[in-house]
């Protein structure tokens, strides 16, 4: 595993707390979105800026969940900031309720200009694209990932942006590069693609950008999924790199991270349901204070 690096993406400076808007949904029950982006940047000693944009009873794999969708809460939500002065060093954004809010977090981004762009372009896995997703959603989210400075995508969400058939999780290292070439050349400047498998009984996350040289970290592969283990990966990302990791060396720690988190997620009751537990595991995000 290489942890090359040719720059940092944020500098931290002495005890300056900086300020992280998570636009994601909130979800009631089951681990994921705003309810593992915020404790996992806070235990990074961030400031934590919630925008919700959707509230959920549970994660979608539960039957007869519930979704309010916020969107037209937001503008009013958003001018109040303006209004106290509210400082961004980072907008980080996850899963959306509807393609207007694409058009919100663009305003975010003419508000907050020199704030990091991270976009975890969350509407689909496994060849499937999520069951809130439309296809007028699923065009803007792609439009979306043009604009960061960190891209996020597992394979299906990349093949969706790029237009491309997904043929599943296994692709050679060749495919991997022309994939997030073309993410590239789209308008990402940095491209982190997760959940690769070459058949070797490992996980494989690439990395590669303006920031970053071409690398790879790997994991073992465990025997069942969870819910929720994309937005620990992301947030666990941002947080190392708003301790002033460099990307490559942030992808290893997220993909560590959530390694370790199914691990524990496999001791508690109805864990394939309930979704990653990673509590016990946010003294790892608090070191990297150290």
């Amino acid at each position: 595993m290489s942890v090359t690096q040719t720059s940092t993406l944020y500098e931290r400076e002495g005890d300056y707390i900086p300020r992280i808007a998570a636009v994601h949904d909130l979800c009631g029950y089951g681990k994921c979105s705003l309810g593992v982006a915020i404790p996992v940047l806070s235990a990074a000693g961030a400031d934590v800026c919630p925008v919700p944009t959707g509230l959920f009873s549970s994660h979608t794999a539960f039957p007869g969940w519930y979704m309010h969708d916020t969107t037209d809460i937001l503008a009013d939500y958003l001018a109040a900031w303006k209004g106290i002065d509210v400082e961004i060093d980072a907008v980080y954004s996850g899963f959306l309720g509807a393609p207007e809010q694409v058009d919100i977090i663009r305003d975010i981004y003419a508000t907050y200009p020199k704030a990091l762009r991270v976009v975890d372009p969350v509407m689909a896995d496994h060849g499937q694209v999520y069951p809130t997703y439309t296809p007028e959603l699923v065009a803007a989210m792609g439009e979306l990932a043009c604009d960061a400075d960190i891209l996020t995508p597992n394979l299906t969400e990349a093949a969706i942006i790029l237009g491309r058939e997904w043929t599943g999780p296994d692709i050679d290292e060749d495919q991997v590069r022309d994939i997030i070439g073309a993410l590239r050349e789209r308008g990402a400047k940095n491209v982190v693609l997760k959940g690769i498998e070459h058949g070797d009984g490992l996980i494989h996350n690439y990395t590669w950008g303006d920031a970053a040289e071409f690398s790879e970290t790997t994991n073992a592969k465990l025997p069942y999924m969870l819910h929720g283990t994309g937005d620990l990966f992301a947030s666990a990302l941002l947080a190392a790199v708003m301790t002033g990791r460099g990307l490559p060396e942030a992808t290893a720690f997220a993909a560590d991270l959530t390694a370790d988190a199914m691990v524990v997620s496999a001791k508690q009751p109805n864990f394939e349901a309930r979704g990653v537990s990673f509590e016990p595991l946010l003294g790892k995000v608090a070191a990297l204070l150290a």
